[in-house]
């Protein structure tokens, strides 16, 4: 009689672990946590929420929002930015792929399914969500529209591979690679230094089209010129004076570049 160990033959589904970055979110925290836990995706996530040093409640409403969503929340007890938020949700992801999600109502969960889909089919190690590869007419401020657009320029010069949007924060990783990555970015410069240790690699990177809805400063948007200023200097510093080997540590053998 055949005899099957179901322990051996259970297939075990892979993971997504959406970091989320907060800040002085407190007031919207709630709508969108409940947004972000129904919308659709086709494998388990986890929820990691980086508190950074919140001068307002967020964190106390985090906490109790913990008690009725699986939810994790860290707190780093002074603001040090977004990158070093971003940072310590990947020391603590446990899934096979990590994404970041910003905690405002700019980009739609409900664009996550296809996003993971080239990752879920083995068809790429890296995917880009886009706002400017789109099909239909799309409205966007027009100070951030160009420096977006100038700052993605630059760094597809600088890393040598072609992107339509490299500020996008939507961007899923395997978790082997963006776990191997000696990352130090403490701003909004995580974006380019995401960006450019992917290019060292010969990892695949796609890019689909998303929605976005930008929010204005008035609205809690936190990114101004200075960080675009601070952009361009770190296009130059981890693309070009980033060793290989200062970039990474324990990188897989399959995102070695090819000769």
């Amino acid at each position: 009689m055949l005899m099957l160990n179901l322990s051996e033959t259970s297939i075990t589904m892979p993971k997504l672990s959406v970091i989320v970055p907060v800040f002085n979110e407190g007031p919207l925290l709630r709508s969108f946590v409940e947004r972000s836990i129904s919308s659709p995706c086709p494998i388990e996530r986890e929820f990691i929420f980086v508190d950074d040093g919140s001068q307002d409640d967020t964190y106390s409403r985090l906490a109790q929002l913990s008690k009725e969503f699986p939810l994790q929340v860290i707190r780093q007890e002074e603001n040090q930015g977004k990158g070093a938020a971003v940072r310590r949700g990947i020391e603590e992801a446990s899934g096979d792929f990590i994404m970041i999600q910003d905690a405002d109502f700019e980009y739609d969960p409900n664009d996550i399914p296809a996003l993971l889909k080239p990752l879920l089919d083995d068809r790429a190690d890296v995917v880009y969500g886009s706002r400017f590869k789109q099909t239909s007419p799309q409205v966007h401020r027009t100070y951030h529209y160009f420096v977006n657009r100038l700052l993605t320029a630059l760094s597809n010069l600088c890393s040598g591979i072609y992107l339509t949007d490299m500020e996008t924060c939507y961007k899923v990783f395997r978790a082997d690679l963006i776990k191997s990555m000696n990352l130090t970015s403490r701003r909004f410069e995580i974006e380019v230094e995401l960006t450019a240790y992917s290019a060292k690699t010969s990892a695949r990177i796609y890019e689909l089209p998303i929605s976005y809805r930008p929010r204005t400063q008035l609205e809690g948007k936190k990114i101004g010129w200075i960080d675009g200023f601070s952009a361009l200097y770190h296009l130059v510093r981890y693309n070009f004076f980033r060793t290989f080997s200062q970039s990474f540590t324990g990188l897989p053998d399959k995102y070695y570049p090819r000769s």
